[in-house]
């Protein structure tokens, strides 16, 4: 750093020090990540069919009943043979056909050869494979084999065999507990022998958007009113999840209203997500509902957009109240309710990578308070997806983000070329 930027960061140290005081009264992003991690225990396991574990996290350890590969097989389609028989020029008479799947074991003596396609058992008697194309017939297949062939290259031993077990042994662990599924790992489980396997269970999620001025997105607002747009938000970052959406609903502020639909939502899901309502209005319909209801407990956190935040357990449901700006929507819900249905559904690794890029503008931040940015960033630079700043009601930024920049509460002022830390989203 050079000695005018650290002047500069010495001054807006001393600036926030002298005209902005931070708030202690506010709960630290991680005090209410922790609070909300502790509470988010392991849904139960139950047994599903392969089509239906993608994205879900295996329970339980999967064993290959048997060895892979099965047996000894073709890794070409070729001439099975008895290497010494093979040299280059040597003129092998074909006495049989083995293709894959068949459960042939032809003999053959000296001077001989058996057609053999990839996959297909290794007969006994050979000891490599001669390939289509190191023949003089090449690669030209006919629905019988050849009378004769002659090699044009010699194999080099035990050429182009899969050997039993060569991959994996029998009883040995195809894919370990507490991995999320993905085509290759439920591919590799198929191979192992089992169609049916233990996960834990997806968690299922309802989405509660209240306000009275929301409106459905394409009827025509009057004054006062602006489209609903959090449910949507949320309904489609839940199911990027491979979380189940058990309810995605829009209610004015009433508060009977709002219980009603809590109500319906406790009666089907392992957690419910709230918007709107959680901060100090005269109209805050969920923190007059919900406040101190069972564990529920509202909290004014450190971090910028996104700081009235409420939380508890009502029974065995989650209840997350966020606040109602959709880049508070978006900034929270990647903070705080997708870690937490991720330890909900078992997966070790909760959080979404993060890299550190370098500034490409200088912006302000909150003081006292971890600022969560939209930004746009690429393998060396940062910066704000927005022009307007990091304000809550940014919700244009949301569409160019491609990950959200944290920057610690005690920085008062980010600088072109300062370290930043960033959140990968995609």
């Amino acid at each position: 750093m050079s000695g005018t930027e650290h002047d500069t960061h010495a001054q807006h140290a001393h600036d926030a020090a002298t005209t902005r005081t931070a708030d202690t009264r506010l709960t630290s992003v991680d005090a209410h990540r922790q609070r909300i991690l502790a509470e988010a225990r392991v849904l139960p396991t139950h047994s599903v069919v392969l089509r239906d574990a993608l994205g879900l996290v295996l329970a339980d350890d999967v064993q290959n009943r048997w060895p892979v590969p099965l047996f000894d097989n073709s890794a070409m389609d070729g001439y099975a043979v008895r290497r010494a028989d093979a040299v280059a020029g040597a003129r092998l008479r074909v006495v049989a056909d083995v293709a894959a799947g068949s459960s042939e074991d032809p003999s053959f003596g000296a001077g001989e050869a058996v057609r053999i396609m990839t996959g297909a058992p290794l007969p006994t008697a050979a000891d490599a494979i001669v390939p289509l194309e190191s023949t003089d017939i090449g690669t030209a297949i006919t629905e019988t084999p050849p009378e004769f062939i002659t090699i044009t290259e010699q194999p080099k031993p035990s050429a182009h065999i899969r050997l039993e077990g060569s991959d994996a042994e029998a009883g040995s662990i195809a894919v370990s507990a507490g991995v999320e599924l993905g085509a290759w790992q439920l591919s590799s489980i198929a191979a192992a022998g089992h169609a049916t396997i233990s996960v834990h269970r997806r968690p299922r999620v309802a989405v509660i958007s209240t306000g009275s001025e929301l409106i459905d997105p394409a009827a025509t607002p009057v004054r006062g009113q602006i489209p609903e747009s959090n449910s949507i938000l949320l309904s489609a970052a839940l199911r990027a999840s491979n979380v189940e959406v058990t309810l995605a609903t829009t209610v004015p502020d009433d508060n009977d209203a709002l219980q009603a639909a809590v109500d319906e939502a406790l009666a089907v899901s392992d957690a419910i997500v709230l918007t709107g309502g959680a901060s100090v209005g005269a109209f805050d319909v969920v923190k007059a509902v919900l406040d101190g209801a069972a564990s529920i407990r509202f909290d004014r956190v450190s971090m910028q957009p996104g700081k009235p935040q409420g939380f508890g357990r009502i029974d065995g449901t989650l209840v997350f109240c966020l606040p109602g700006n959709p880049v508070s929507v978006a900034a929270s819900f990647e903070m705080f309710v997708r870690p937490a249905l991720r330890a909900m559904a078992g997966h070790a690794d909760i959080d979404r990578p993060r890299v550190t890029r370098t500034a490409a503008v200088g912006w302000r931040t909150p003081a006292g308070r971890t600022q969560i940015l939209p930004a746009i960033f690429n393998d060396q630079i940062v910066q704000p997806a927005s022009r307007g700043g990091s304000g809550s009601h940014l919700v244009s930024s949301l569409a160019d983000a491609e990950g959200l920049a944290i920057v610690p509460a005690d920085v008062d002022h980010v600088d072109e070329g300062d370290a930043v830390t960033v959140m990968v989203l995609s």
